[in-house]
């Protein structure tokens, strides 16, 4: 388990306000966002730090498996899925980001109830795409576990773009979404790594092949946090068998076997078949880059085809 700290932050009483806190029905404390975060910034020295972080990828699984976790009763979330603080919101501070966390003092009572130890999670999937967040992470919590769904990539790029579509953040088709890819995404990069408080608008909507280039966003990442820090799963597996993968992911917690009452898809999107052209296309446009990750993994998922 990751070193997350506990120090007492400067409250009159924190105890007590922690103690009253907790007896709140769980509907009012969720309900009551603004009062929580008022709440949570007084207390964020008495709260944990992540233990297990789903990076990504976007579009690959990663809302139903979170959704999945959640429901374990060793398994503590932050009050919003995703946090998004290695990327959009890492200049708010550390203490913002423990903050969102639940607190030692329930962790201990999960303890002595249950006869568990609390892990803590938080799914932000845009983090595997951005070229701050593998630093930030490996400085802010460098012990932490981390989950990564990876998906064929024409079939993530295909999503992704439905995604956008249902948005109103993409009004081309699909076929000239990507054939102008790398006009919208020029030079975006590069402001990005020259102000980290810049955001990039193209590269977060309309990012439908870049995000597939896996194996260079694994690299970065894995530059800051060893190989057995990683659980990377075959997204298709995942959505053929959801009961098998979920167990595997339970096995690198190291938490109690649980079954989830019923394996629901959440967050799916997509409209129709892709044109068999634009298939055949783009699955060889990513083939070098599969064949780097599987080398780089020494693994091979059925991608090509």
């Amino acid at each position: 388990m990751t070193s997350r700290g506990t120090s007492e932050g400067r409250l009159s009483d924190p105890g007590l306000a922690q103690s009253l806190w907790d007896r709140l029905p769980r509907f009012v404390r969720n309900g009551s966002k603004g009062v929580w975060g008022a709440y949570a910034q007084l207390t964020n020295r008495r709260r944990l730090l992540p233990d297990v972080i789903i990076i990504g990828t976007q579009r690959s699984g990663t809302t139903s498996l979170y959704k999945y976790l959640v429901q374990h009763p060793a398994i503590g979330h932050a009050i919003t899925k995703e946090l998004r603080f290695f990327d959009l919101n890492y200049h708010r501070g550390v203490a913002w980001y423990r903050s969102r966390f639940p607190s030692a003092r329930y962790a201990d009572r999960i303890r002595r109830t249950r006869g568990l130890d609390l892990i803590c999670i938080e799914s932000s999937p845009d983090y595997m795409f951005h070229p701050h967040a593998p630093r930030r992470a490996a400085e802010t919590v460098p012990d932490t576990k981390l989950i990564v769904m990876l998906r064929n990539p024409v079939d993530r790029a295909y999503s992704h773009y439905w995604h956008q579509a249902a948005r109103g953040f993409e009004s081309l088709s699909f076929q000239e979404a990507i054939d102008r890819e790398p006009e919208r995404l020029a030079g975006e990069l590069a402001k990005m790594l020259a102000d980290e408080r810049y955001v990039s608008f193209e590269r977060h909507h309309h990012s439908y092949l870049a995000r597939g280039v896996y194996v260079d966003q694994l690299m970065a990442w894995m530059e800051g946090f060893p190989r057995d820090r990683f659980l990377i799963q075959d997204s298709e597996e995942f959505f053929s068998g959801p009961s098998t993968v979920f167990k595997r992911v339970l096995d690198f917690l190291e938490v109690p076997d649980f079954d989830v009452p019923r394996y629901e898809k959440f967050n799916a999107f997509g409209s129709g078949q892709m044109d068999a052209e634009t298939r055949s296309r783009l699955v060889e446009y990513f083939r070098p880059y599969n064949q780097r990750l599987f080398r780089y993994l020494g693994r091979h998922f059925d991608w090509d085809r």
